[in-house]
């Protein structure tokens, strides 16, 4: 044992069951009481509620020189009780041994490298912040949790409709290790509870190849791109159809897209919007009513690497069905304004940005906005550009003014939806 009053050993990954002595009190899931050699007359506690195992951890810490010893999956501090316990009893109590992430174990099976790969837990959290981390990277591992397992990711991710091949790996590391390759479809009409706590890859078709992805320097997820409102001329539009840089700068601010966000862009035009909130690590869903234009918005994403889903459709119908946003874009205008915005606001569960031209539609989507229950705010954005003139001189271009509005609930708090 080193220092530290609690040892916490990392089990089930790999290596021989630990063999613990020396203790008062040994915690962990049954599976790890029954795997681990253990000295008789230790007293064994079932790890399920964290908060009493916590507090009886705390009476054996109280006594002068008692032992105790946490066993635990994979690295206890990846994901794992390190956390809790450093947060009760500090890090000086505590003396680590962790075994190999099961993450590591997974990736290794497939003979591919994982620092690419965003890692994102599920245990215990929300399904659907895993769900839109996988729609919108390629190589994403998912740490399951009862409820939220590989059916229950396999099945959201079938609606979705991308291509993706799931990988489940259970009781790596045992006699028991099973790796098992499937579609979401098949992951969704399987049941897994024999299989226990499982890791599951979700892999694009390039990232199962293995050949393809630059050298790394930061591992994990990409970290906010190295610029963005990019300029009009990088995206492909039609009669300069595309949101301005100036506009897209404000409201890529006012939407905050980040990796495990959904977004809309409802009337996406070119998709400008949508690739650069996927360039900050969201998943998007761009809706646009013409064939060319949704045409356009594939042809913009795959330019700039990204991607987006596209629904060609006509909001407000079109968004039915789709999963709860975290943040929505509306650019344009017409006779449906205020019903499109209102759709939106009802479903979305952190902001919702507007973009318009005319005057006259400013009070409709404030009224809407706030019959929601949302507060409205919002600029006249005006923008002049340098441009040249003869004679090496600069003259300032004005470009059409436009209304940002945006809003966020009215209660602190958003029940948003479920997948």
């Amino acid at each position: 044992m080193g220092d530290g009053v609690i040892t916490v050993l990392g089990m089930g990954t790999g290596g021989a069951p630990p063999v613990v002595g020396g203790a008062d009190l040994v915690v962990g899931a049954a599976r790890h009481l029954e795997a681990a050699e253990l000295p008789s007359g230790v007293r064994r506690l079932v790890l399920g509620p964290l908060s009493p195992a916590l507090d009886t951890i705390a009476e054996y810490v109280a006594a002068p020189g008692a032992r105790v010893v946490v066993l635990a999956s994979g690295d206890p501090g990846f994901f794992g009780i390190v956390r809790a316990l450093g947060a009760r009893f500090g890090a000086a109590a505590l003396d680590v041994r962790p075994s190999s992430p099961s993450v590591a174990v997974a990736f290794a099976r497939l003979g591919l490298r994982w620092d690419d790969a965003v890692v994102v837990s599920a245990h215990g959290r929300e399904l659907r912040t895993a769900v839109h981390v996988c729609r919108a990277h390629p190589k994403t591992a998912v740490l399951t949790g009862p409820g939220a397992g590989p059916a229950e990711l396999g099945a959201a991710l079938a609606r979705t409709g991308l291509a993706r091949t799931l990988v489940v790996g259970s009781a790596l590391g045992t006699d028991a290790e099973r790796v098992e390759r499937v579609t979401p479809e098949q992951a969704a009409a399987r049941d897994w509870s024999a299989a226990g706590a499982a890791v599951v890859l979700c892999l694009a078709d390039a990232a199962l190849d293995g050949r393809a992805g630059a050298s790394r320097t930061v591992a994990g997820a990409p970290v906010a791109p190295a610029g963005w409102a990019l300029p009009e001329e990088d995206f492909a539009h039609r009669d300069s159809m595309v949101t301005k840089a100036e506009v897209r700068a404000l409201a890529l601010a006012r939407l905050g897209p980040r990796t495990g966000d959904l977004v809309w862009d409802v009337g996406a035009g070119s998709g400008a919007v949508a690739v650069e909130c996927a360039r900050f690590g969201a998943a998007v869903i761009a809706v646009e009513k013409t064939a060319d234009g949704a045409g356009r918005v594939r042809a913009n994403a795959a330019a700039h690497g990204v991607e987006v889903q596209v629904v060609h459709g006509e909001a407000p119908a079109a968004l039915d069905g789709l999963p709860a946003p975290d943040a929505v874009f509306v650019g344009g205008g017409g006779r449906e304004l205020a019903a499109i915005v209102t759709a939106c606001a009802r479903r979305a569960r952190r902001s919702v940005v507007v973009t318009l031209a005319a005057v006259d539609r400013v009070p409709e989507v404030r009224g809407a906005l706030r019959a929601a229950g949302w507060v409205p705010d919002g600029v006249l954005l005006q923008s002049s550009r340098l441009a040249p003139l003869p004679g090496d001189v600069t003259r300032l271009a004005a470009a059409n003014p436009v209304f940002v509005l945006w809003a966020r609930p009215a209660s602190a708090t958003s029940e948003g939806e479920s997948l």
